[in-house]
């Protein structure tokens, strides 16, 4: 899946507030309002007005664009500002996401139908204190909630949606507040482009945020059920549920598993609060990345009732983070990655986990100061910084592994599926949802057979897969063999003579055990001890998507 984002208190229903904030303290904490008429004007005024991510790419052009990807938005404001006339879409760019004030009648004109009133019942925008340079009597606008267009592509196609959620640190001038609700981030973006693309009659999104998670699964499921602690959290999934006319999600109230006691699950997918947190009041806690737990409890507390609400052959799959210790003998709590999937194994859940990152304290620690709007040289950051180190020094936590972890129950608490493996900034593209769908059902197909009924199989090399081949300066024969894959994971295998020689040889038209003979008369090894040798790196290399299995239909063909 292709997934591209452009970059306390609950005040009364339809409040709105008509002068500018002096401060973050003064910033109104609204939420979006339901008001079906506006909303469908709102709808029909964005699509009318092409607020999309192509187009407005196309207004400020990929320079522009990559800026803004990096929180710098005055590429994008100079772009537009060149323009020889306002565009609908240009200036709900300047609006939403520019964090301009806007006259009021540049707004009016680019959403006729909700018009400037209606934008302010929904509680999106009010009407600012500021006065215009060139006209002090012209009334101008801002935001007051974040509005965005995404992109996405599917199996079952490509569309785009868009997305409320609360202003930006870049809008706010500051720290963020505890309960702010986050747009689509890095996180949200990397865990749509892994989910599985399958239908389903349940999935639960659990922590949904602003809903981004539940919206895709709306496309695969009869029912989503998306939880959330967090009220305002809930109200922006309501709103961009129903701006993009979604109508299939059950949104409930409260902590992790609790809204959803008792039922089960085709699939469960989640973004948890998983970021590792220093307990107390030193530290600010954001309810959309805090679970409230030490450590990496959160993680192992959402893996453990992944468990309790599956359906047999369920899928769960979440990102979450893991420590690294020392000090314990134990190497199921000191590695980061075993710690992890002894989770899954405790749970009797059938893994698949992959590290994309590990970090050490300090690394850590400040991603997540800025993620909170604080900078190096503001008042706090050292005082927030110190307070992380001395909660990973008081675990002896060496670093915090990051990663995505696919979970599955098994009939009767038996499986086989048991993977955790370490790829170094694996980035999601658009085939990484395949790529773990094939690498399930390439699993599951030789899981079925022995070693012996694995001989009858026909397998042929994916088509994204290429050799390397490495020589010594004169020496005839190579001294390092690689197979490179140029999608999913981008893995590169280091193989010897025999298994390059085997994938070499899997065309899809010879049986497996035609091949192994054949390279055992070869190399002068007994089929015996060929088998043995290359039968287990067969497995996988079907898993990790080196080899496919070509189906009985196929082979008659």
């Amino acid at each position: 899946m292709m997934t591209e984002p452009l970059g306390t208190r609950k005040p009364r229903q339809g409040e709105t507030t008509h002068c500018g904030p002096s401060s973050l303290e003064d910033m109104p904490r609204n939420v979006p309002v339901l008001d079906s008429l506006a909303m469908s004007q709102l709808r029909d005024d964005l699509a009318a007005a092409e607020y999309r991510v192509d187009v407005l790419a196309g207004l400020w052009g990929p320079v522009a664009a990559d800026a803004l990807r990096r929180e710098n938005p005055v590429p994008a404001r100079r772009a537009i500002a060149a323009l020889p006339a306002p565009t609908p879409a240009g200036t709900l760019a300047r609006l939403f996401l520019l964090a301009e004030v806007v006259p009021a009648s540049e707004v009016q004109q680019a959403v006729p139908n909700v018009g400037l009133d209606g934008l302010m019942t929904l509680g999106l925008v009010e009407v600012s204190a500021e006065a215009a340079q060139d006209d002090p009597e012209a009334e101008l606008v801002r935001a007051i909630a974040d509005l965005r267009p995404y992109a996405f592509e599917d199996e079952r196609g490509g569309g785009h949606w868009w997305i409320a959620s609360d202003l930006g640190e870049r809008a706010v001038g500051g720290a963020l507040p505890e309960d702010h609700v986050l747009g689509v981030g890095g996180a949200s973006a990397t865990l749509a482009s892994i989910t599985l693309q399958l239908p389903a009659e349940r999935i639960l999104d659990l922590g949904t945020g602003c809903g981004i998670q539940a919206l895709h699964a709306s496309r695969w499921a009869r029912e989503v059920v998306a939880t959330d602690i967090s009220e305002r959290a809930l109200a922006y999934a309501r709103f961009n549920a129903a701006l993009n006319g979604i109508s299939n999600i059950d949104f409930r109230l409260g902590s992790l598993f609790e809204p959803v006691a008792g039922e089960r699950f085709d699939r469960i997918v989640t973004n948890p609060p998983f970021v590792i947190t220093p307990r107390g009041e030193v530290v600010p806690e954001y309810e959309y990345r805090d679970g409230g737990m030490e450590g990496d409890a959160l993680t192992a507390a959402v893996v453990a009732g992944a468990a309790e609400h599956l359906t047999v052959g369920g899928i769960a799959q979440l990102l979450g983070n893991w420590e690294y210790r020392v000090g314990d003998e134990d190497p199921l709590k000191a590695d980061g990655l075993l710690r992890a999937a002894n989770w899954a194994t405790g749970a009797r859940l059938e893994y698949w986990i992959v590290e994309r990152e590990r970090l050490d304290p300090a690394e850590y620690a400040e991603t997540w100061i800025r993620d909170g709007g604080s900078r190096p040289g503001d008042p706090d950051y050292d005082r927030l910084l110190a307070a992380w180190l001395a909660d990973f020094e008081h675990r002896g936590v060496t670093d915090v592994g990051f990663g995505m972890l696919l979970l599955r129950r098994p009939e009767a608490g038996i499986g086989t599926l048991a993977r955790s493996e370490r790829i170094a900034h694996a980035t999601p593209g658009g085939g990484l949802a395949a790529t773990f769908l094939e690498g399930l059902r390439g699993h599951d197909a030789l899981s079925a057979h022995t070693d012996a009924e694995l001989n009858a199989l026909r397998l042929r090399v994916a088509p994204d897969v290429t050799e390397e081949r490495h020589h010594m300066p004169g020496e005839e024969h190579p001294s390092a063999l690689l197979l490179r894959q140029g999608g999913g994971f981008g893995r590169t295998r280091l193989t010897g003579t025999a298994e390059a020689a085997l994938v070499g040889a899997c065309d899809g038209d010879l049986t497996l055990g035609v091949i192994l003979d054949a390279l055992a008369e070869l190399l002068e090894e007994s089929p015996k001890a060929m088998r043995k040798r290359l039968l287990p790196a067969v497995r996988d290399l079907v898993v990790e998507g080196f080899l496919q299995v070509v189906s009985t239909a196929e082979a008659q063909e």
